[in-house]
This record gives structure tokens, C-alpha cells and sequence, in this order.
């Protein structure tokens, strides 16, 4: 059971989805301990709330070093943290020394786009939706140009801050703030 995770684990890497540390470390018991989390990035923007307390929530957008700014507390890093981490990370920042207890909310609003190079017709950023994959993405740029290599197009994703490149088939799914690489074909 313990190579079963491992092997997931690995493909999921190799996928580009990230886990949650207690997902790497966790038990033989239970193959539903491993869920996917989504870590917010430079773009997002979130919506905050703080319940009780309507002059401190609002939309922010992280700026290009993942940090937003919020009322009280001031600017706060949660670029690279899961929602959860997030609440946690600004509900603790309110707790010294301004809310008795808060209770904090962080959804995503608008994702940050992902962006599509090479042979396409029209390559460029384009707003993420979920679900999408790597053909709907595609599809969005206008389709392939006659000199696009279909089968080695790539993905290069962030996987725990550092970029990664994954080679993808028609069905990969893709995440906000991917960059997909149609390469040209030599024949």
C-alpha cells in the first residue's frame, strides 16, 4: 500500500498537480488522504472575508510578488499558500492584537490566465476556466498551425515554486498560470 501511494504521489508530480505535506507523509490506510489543492499565485484575485467585520473584507489581487494588502494588517504573503493555509495565515495576523477569535473566508474570484506559445494561430494569455485541457486550450489560441508538432507539446507549471516541464496529451488538464508549448515540427 505505502509503493501504491508512492506511485500515485509520482504520477501526480509528474502531472504538475501539487499535494499538501500531509498528503506526501500520508498513512497506508487510506488512499483518500492525498487531495489536490490549488496554491494561489502573482494574478488571483481573492475575495476575503472577515465575519463580523465588513471594513476589513474585500477583493484583492496578489501583485507580482504574491502579496496583497489589507486593512489592519497590512501587506500579507499568501502567494504559493492553499486557501486554507491563507485563512489560517490572515485570521492569525488579525488575532494579534485586533480581533478577539476572527473567523476568515478566502475565495478565489478570478484566476490568474494561462498562456499558449508556439505553433497556434493566435498564442498569447487566455483566462483560465475549469476543467479546460490541453485541446480546449488550443482551441481558444484558434487551432494548431500546419507546422505544429501535436504529440511533444509541453506544459511548464510551478511544482512546490520551482518551473517544471511536462509532456502533455490532448486530455491534460490545465491550471491557471500554466504555459503550453506547441513546438514546430521538423517533417
Amino acid at each position: 500500500m505505502r509503493n501504491v501511494m508512492k506511485i500515485i504521489f509520482l504520477l501526480a508530480s509528474l502531472m504538475g498537480l501539487a499535494f499538501s505535506a500531509s498528503a506526501q507523509e500520508a498513512s497506508t490506510t487510506s488512499d483518500t488522504d492525498a487531495t489536490i489543492r490549488y496554491e494561489l499565485g502573482s494574478g488571483d484575485q481573492i475575495r476575503v472575508i472577515v465575519y463580523g467585520e465588513e471594513d476589513l473584507s474585500g477583493e484583492f489581487e496578489l501583485d507580482g510578488t504574491g502579496i496583497i494588502s489589507m486593512p489592519l494588517i497590512g501587506a500579507t504573503r499568501v502567494g504559493g499558500l492553499d486557501l486554507d493555509r491563507a485563512e489560517q495565515l490572515i485570521a492569525e495576523k488579525l488575532a494579534d492584537g485586533y480581533l478577539i477569535n476572527p473567523r476568515v473566508s478566502v475565495e478565489v474570484m478570478n484566476y490568474r490566465p494561462f498562456y499558449i506559445l508556439g505553433e497556434v494561430k493566435k498564442p498569447g494569455s487566455y483566462p483560465f476556466v475549469n476543467g479546460m485541457t490541453i485541446l480546449n486550450a488550443v482551441a481558444l489560441a484558434s487551432g494548431f498551425t500546419y507546422r505544429a508538432a501535436k504529440k511533444k507539446i509541453t506544459i511548464t507549471r510551478k511544482v512546490d515554486g520551482v518551473d517544471t516541464d511536462i509532456e502533455v496529451t490532448d486530455a491534460t488538464l490545465v491550471l491557471p498560470g500554466d504555459i503550453i508549448t506547441v513546438p514546430e515540427r521538423f517533417f
